[in-house]
This record gives C-alpha cells, structure tokens and sequence, in this order.
C-alpha cells in the first residue's frame, strides 16, 4: 500500500539502546517453551530463508513487535497477543473478531515508529508485512536490529515476485497468490513454536475462499481499486492483492497492464477505461486526501470526469478497508466481499 512518511533513523541512539537489548536477548540464554515454560522448545534454534536473507531464531520471541498492521492480525490470529510486546503503523480498525485480543496490545505509533521506540520496548523478534518498513528509509535497515541480536521477518507476499528497487511501492514480477499469505501464516506458527495453529488458520482461509467463490463467473465485469488519495489516485495494478481477488472471481482489472503495485493514474485515463465496479479503500488514518470511502465517494460523485463513470452513475460501489486491499489474510476478506457486491450488483454470472 502506499506508505506512511518514516521516522528518520537515528544511528547512535540505536547502537546505544542495543547494549541494553543485547543484554536482555543475549545469546546463549535458555530457550522457553512456546507456551512460556519448559527448559527448551522443540525444534529451535529454527532457521528460516526469508525474502534473500538467513534468519535464525534460537527461541520461540516472548516480546515480539509487529510494525505493520497486517503482521500484527496474523499474530493476533494465531492467539499469540500475550507476545507481542508492541505494534505499528496501521491504517484501520482491528479486523472484526480480534478487538479483544488487541486491547492489550501497545501500539507505538499509527504509522511508522522510530527505532527507538521499537528498541525500548526490547523486542526478541521483529515482523513486517512490507521491505520498505525494514529498510533505509523505513523505522532501520534489517541489518541494524540483526546485529543487535533481534531476528527480522518481512512477509514473502512483499517479496516473492517483486521487484522493490525502483522506489514506491514496487512491481510484481509475477502475480501473487495466497500461498504467499499461506507461507507467512505458517512461517511466523513455526517462529513462535505453535505450527498447528498455523495449519488451522490457513485451513480456515482456505475454506473462505471456497466459499466466496463457488459458482460465481465475473467475466464479463471489469473492476478498478482505488487504495487513496483524490489528487494523484493509487490505483491497483495487475498483480498485487487486489489481482488475487479479480483472479478467484474471473473478472478483470481495468489496469492490468501495468504491474506496478500501485501505480498513480489520472482520472481521464480512468474515466476512458469506464470500470463497471469501484472498489473503494475505506482508510481510517488521514494521510493524504480522500482516505475514508465517504470523502472518495464525494469527490466521485462532484468531479466533473469521473461523475459520468457507468460505475459512478449507478453507485456500484464495493467499501475495503485498506488491509483487504493488501497482500495479507484480510485479502480473503476483500474477496468475500466483492464476490457479495458483484451478486448484488448482478453482475456474477
């Protein structure tokens, strides 16, 4: 997605607070169980490759910290909010179910925290949904929290077939797919010794997306995602998240030729491509201009290009938060529901 303006890094400040976690997370120390007891979890020190680097975790994290909101759900998801020490940069509510897992949790900072804030909570492994998070520019390059003795983890889906070194938000190599999401559910089970849960949670999307997709054909319906911002609009490419929605439902992305993530286009060009649905970002935070599904519906509805759109005239619109429109587990529920706006609109076979 379109991410938040970083908090610059302070070089010395983070070498300083790492004394102090080194001391606290410093090798050689017991492993605990991943339930918190026991002398020793099985199968750690657990190895992982993640998006091209080696990460060895030597025991199930105990103070964890989740820097993007997706990575944080899928910890949620896993019942593990008892370990996450922090949390940041979020764009929306808590997905519907785990509001009250999420109470506990300390969220550091809406968007993206300074690594001081996420050193002084002496975290003993760090995740991310996007490169971009953990790297210059970002809260600290991976290497600098690595050389601290914190193990990083960054979400395949932000990595596997794409390409982050042109800037932005990078482009998709190759369509993503859920296994991706899959891959992360099961890694982070694994990183915190509960790779059950994994297996059940992946289970459960799996059957979502059965379930959302049985029997509907959107071949003939073309959609656009617009993820914000009204002055120069991020709108879905071919192949991030929102291709994995238009995929399972056989429809088609007026902007599938370009495989830039989120690539900024001009409401002329929109409004020439004429989409038969609107799949609106429905944002919390107030970033940029037009966040909320209300503000974008409004300037839709009162600009003089786009207010002629078929989609526009007929109010085909289908509401996201921004996490659906993500390559995480709420991308299933971006799924479920544009297959439900394509039923209603009459537009599923």
């Amino acid at each position: 997605m379109p991410q938040a303006t970083p908090a610059p890094i302070r070089t010395a400040a983070l070498l300083a607070a790492g004394l102090v976690l080194l001391t606290a997370c410093g090798g050689g120390g017991t492993a605990s169980s991943a339930e918190g007891g026991g002398d020793k979890a099985d199968g750690f020190p657990l190895t992982l490759k993640n998006c091209g680097r080696t990460v060895t975790v030597k025991a199930p994290p105990q103070r964890a910290v989740s820097v993007d909101q997706g990575s944080t759900e899928i910890l949620l998801s896993l019942g593990l909010a008892d370990r996450i020490a922090a949390t940041a940069t979020w764009s929306d509510p808590v997905m519907k179910g785990l509001e009250k897992a999420n109470e506990g949790v300390e969220r550091i900072s809406d968007n993206r925290p300074s690594s001081e804030k996420v050193l002084d909570k002496e975290p003993d492994f760090l995740s991310a949904s996007f490169a971009s998070t953990l790297a210059k520019g970002g809260v600290a390059p991976r290497e600098q929290f690595e050389k601290l003795g914190v193990p990083t983890y960054i979400s395949p889906a932000d990595c596997t077939g794409k390409d982050n070194s042109g800037g932005g938000d990078g482009a998709r190599t190759a369509p993503l797919t859920m296994d991706s999401v899959y891959t992360e559910v099961r890694e982070l089970a694994q990183v915190f010794g509960v790779p059950e849960r994994g297996e059940a949670l992946v289970k459960k999307l799996r059957a979502r997306v059965a379930k959302a997709t049985e029997g509907i054909d959107g071949s003939s319906t073309s959609l656009l995602y617009w993820f914000s911002d009204s002055k120069a609009p991020y709108l879905a490419g071919c192949c991030g998240a929102p291709g994995v929605i238009t995929r399972e439902l056989g429809a088609k992305n007026v902007f599938d030729d370009t495989h830039d993530e989120w690539p900024q286009i001009s409401w002329e060009t929109v409004a020439d491509r004429n989409p038969d649905v609107l799949v609106i970002g429905d944002l919390s935070r107030t970033m940029q201009t037009a966040e909320s599904a209300e503000k974008k519906i409004e300037f839709l509805e009162s600009n003089p290009v786009t207010r002629t759109m078929d989609a526009v005239k007929n109010r085909r619109y289908v509401l996201l938060s921004g996490q659906a429109m993500n390559p995480t587990i709420r991308t299933v529920e971006g799924l479920e529901r544009v297959a439900t706006g394509l039923r209603d609109f009459g537009l599923a076979e």
